[in-house]
């Protein structure tokens, strides 16, 4: 389903169904698809059978690497637990997730506005600011995937009536669209709603809009720009195999510092939300197959790249401070590919 189908037009079980018989045959992908299929049915308003789906992910935790993102399955199965009664267990779940302390800002985002949906304002200004701390302390520029954290921690604290401080200094930088954050997040805004003031409703609708345009922008953003790598045993297989790709590939080393290069590049430009894909040998040959095309056929490498990232298989660049160096060399990133930045 397109990010942007009206949800009046899907069949929200027919989709988690086809989503669930989708991960039987993309086994390495199942994560992501069975979270897709358990938003499906959160949205079907089936959340014992979202919880099923979380459970059976979680269930593989015994297996070595069976997911990338346990935190984050954690997070989701406690915000839909507590939308059908099930307080006690979400907040023990809560609690875990918070305790664990995940490098990723969205376990921290699901979690708090599970606390601010239920009225639990300085729980989640608690939990919005120990993840803002954790991942946004001495980061000269926020990743793309931190900028919930922040503008919910403003938002919460606004609701609150706090005065703002350097964290809502920094959302307030942040935050593009033409309406501030403060004007935004005014708990005031729900009075103008029943106002009859054409003036009041008219400054409404255009906030409205401002936050209809920022949602769409996030939208139309599922996936990173991702740029494709090859670690070396693979590349080395590939280039036995399909010669013509040395033009692309000329080493491996000179292949790592493109990378490197283009990212900077794109970041430098504005581009937000950049990832890395990693690729195989046998799944490109698979996708070339579904294509009718050759390995060979270089102009493939950019659309097997976006099929990876769209089959949720991206890691956000540049990684979060203390996180391995995505080229997998087993050093930090800062003492990596990142020591120029």
């Amino acid at each position: 389903m397109r990010p942007d189908t009206p949800a009046e037009n899907v069949d929200h079980n027919a989709e988690a169904a086809r989503l669930e018989r989708t991960a039987s045959l993309y086994p390495e992908d199942t994560e992501n698809l069975l979270l897709q299929a358990a938003a499906h049915l959160e949205l079907a308003g089936d959340r014992p059978a979202a919880t099923a789906l979380y459970d059976r992910l979680l269930s593989s935790l015994d297996s070595p690497g069976s997911l990338e993102n346990p935190h984050l399955v954690r997070a989701l199965k406690a915000s839909n637990l507590w939308e059908y009664g099930h307080e006690a267990e979400a907040r023990a779940i809560i609690d875990g997730v918070r305790t664990a302390s995940p490098r990723d800002a969205a376990p921290w985002v699901i979690v708090a506005e599970a606390l601010e949906s239920h009225d639990e304002l300085e729980s989640a200004q608690e939990t919005f600011t120990q993840g803002a701390q954790l991942l946004l302390t001495d980061v000269s520029e926020p990743p793309y995937s931190t900028l919930p954290l922040v503008f919910g921690r403003h938002r919460v604290r606004r609701m609150l009536g706090m005065p703002h401080d350097d964290w809502d200094t920094l959302a307030d930088t942040l935050h593009s669209s033409p309406i501030s954050l403060d004007e935004l997040h005014d708990p005031k805004r729900v009075w103008s709603l029943g106002s009859d003031n054409p003036a009041e409703l008219q400054a409404e609708i255009s906030r409205l809009r401002a936050e209809l345009g920022t949602y769409r922008e996030a939208l139309s953003r599922p996936f990173p720009v991702a740029v494709l790598h090859w670690p070396g045993p693979e590349l080395s297989e590939l280039l036995a195999a399909y010669p013509p790709l040395s033009s692309e590939y000329p080493s491996h080393e000179e292949h790592l510092a493109t990378i490197e290069a283009s990212l900077r590049e794109l970041a430098a430009s504005g581009t937000p939300n950049l990832g890395i894909v990693t690729g195989t040998v046998p799944s490109y040959e698979a996708f070339a197959a579904s294509e009718a095309s050759s390995p060979a056929d270089v102009t493939l490498l950019p659309q097997y790249a976006t099929t990876l990232a769209a089959r949720g298989r991206a890691v956000a660049w540049p990684p979060q401070r203390g996180v391995g160096c995505w080229c997998g060399s087993g050093r930090f990133y800062g003492e990596c590919h990142g020591t120029e930045a």
